[in-house]
C-alpha cells in the first residue's frame, strides 16, 4: 500500500535526493532546457516551480530562501533577473515536460524539461494560431451592428463613384466601341 507516500524518493537517501534536485534545478535555470529521466523530471517540477514563484517578488528574503536551496550565486542571479521578467505575468506552470525516446542502455523513459517562456518555436506557433472553425452556423448580427456598417458601405460606394467619374476613359477603348456600333 502507498499510504502517506507523497513524492518519489528516486531510490536515494534524503541528502542525495536533495543534491540531485538542486543540481538539476541549477542546470535548468542556466540552460533553460535539459534532458533527464521522466521520474527525475516530474520530481524536479515539484522542487523547482515554488522557487520560480518566489523569484516573481524580488526582495532579500526571497533571494536568501532561494539561495538556501540552490547554493549557486549565478543561478540565483539568472533566476531573479532574466527568468523573473519572463514569468512575471504567468500564474503558474513555468515548466514543460515532454517525453522523448527511451534510453538505449536500460530502456528508461527519457524526457526533455524546459522553461515554458523560453521556447521561441512554441511561442511563435502560439502567436500564429489560425481562426477557430465550427460546424454550427454563426448567429446573425443585430440591427444595431448592421446600421453603422451599412453607412460605411454607402460612403465607400460613393467614393468609388466619384473616382470613376473623375478619371477619363482611355481613347483606344472608346474608339473601338464606336466602330463596333
Amino acid at each position: 500500500m502507498r499510504h502517506n507516500k507523497k513524492f518519489n524518493h528516486l531510490s536515494r537517501k534524503k541528502a542525495h535526493r536533495e543534491a540531485l534536485l538542486t543540481n538539476l534545478t541549477i542546470s535548468l535555470i542556466l540552460h533553460k532546457r535539459i534532458f533527464t529521466t521522466l521520474a527525475k523530471a516530474k520530481a524536479l517540477r515539484v522542487f523547482a516551480e515554488p522557487l520560480i514563484t518566489r523569484c516573481k517578488k524580488d526582495n532579500m528574503a526571497n533571494r536568501r530562501l532561494v539561495f538556501s536551496y540552490l547554493q549557486n550565486k549565478e543561478a540565483v542571479k539568472e533566476l531573479f533577473g532574466v527568468v523573473a521578467e519572463k514569468v512575471a505575468e504567468r500564474p503558474g506552470g513555468y515548466i514543460r515536460i515532454l517525453k522523448t525516446v527511451h534510453r538505449l542502455g536500460d530502456n528508461a523513459e527519457m524526457a526533455m524539461i524546459e522553461l515554458v517562456d523560453f521556447n521561441d518555436i512554441m511561442l511563435e506557433a502560439k502567436g500564429a494560431k489560425k481562426e477557430k472553425t465550427t460546424r454550427r452556423s454563426r448567429k446573425k448580427k443585430t440591427n444595431t451592428d448592421a446600421a453603422p456598417k451599412a453607412e460605411e458601405a454607402v460612403k465607400a460606394e460613393a467614393q468609388v463613384q466619384e473616382v470613376k467619374e473623375e478619371t477619363p476613359a482611355p481613347e483606344a477603348e472608346t474608339a473601338g466601341e464606336e466602330t463596333k456600333e
